[in-house]
């Protein structure tokens, strides 16, 4: 069986540009191929994989990310609906920079888990590395 080649992809802006000791938002766009899902961040049974991202610790403090509102879809193999996102969808980052930081450019490095599946069937749940590059003015 294929792997999950090309069926997720992820990008980030060029660049984000953060300001001091505020917070700012940096998106990352998931595009999903057609006829694929993946669990929202809040899947409905405790043995679904839920779609996560995460930031390595670093000169920026994350507060919150941000799910879009997932969808409920029934699928053959699950009596009940599932949560789950589709095509293409934003997760928003709220970041704060301290007023302390060193202006220029730096990069955020993050992993985004996540398990793809179709209507009849889920792959082995996999996870991306995401590399943000940022400007701090």
């Amino acid at each position: 069986m294929p792997g999950q080649t090309n069926i997720l992809s992820i990008k980030t802006a060029p660049r984000a540009v953060l300001e001091r000791n505020a917070v700012n938002t940096a998106t990352v766009t998931v595009q999903l191929r057609n006829g694929f899902h993946v669990n929202s961040n809040k899947p409905m049974d405790d043995y679904l994989i839920p779609l996560r991202l995460t930031w390595e610790p670093g000169g920026v403090e994350v507060l919150e990310i941000v799910y879009p509102e997932p969808r409920l879809e029934k699928y053959d193999f699950s009596a009940k609906p599932l949560s789950v996102f589709s095509g293409s969808f934003d997760l928003i980052t709220k970041l704060k920079v301290p007023a302390n930081a060193q202006t220029g450019p730096g990069m955020v490095a993050g992993k985004l888990r996540y398990q793809a599946c179709t209507e009849k069937m889920c792959f082995p749940p996999k996870t991306l590395d995401v590399k943000m590059q940022i400007e701090i003015k």
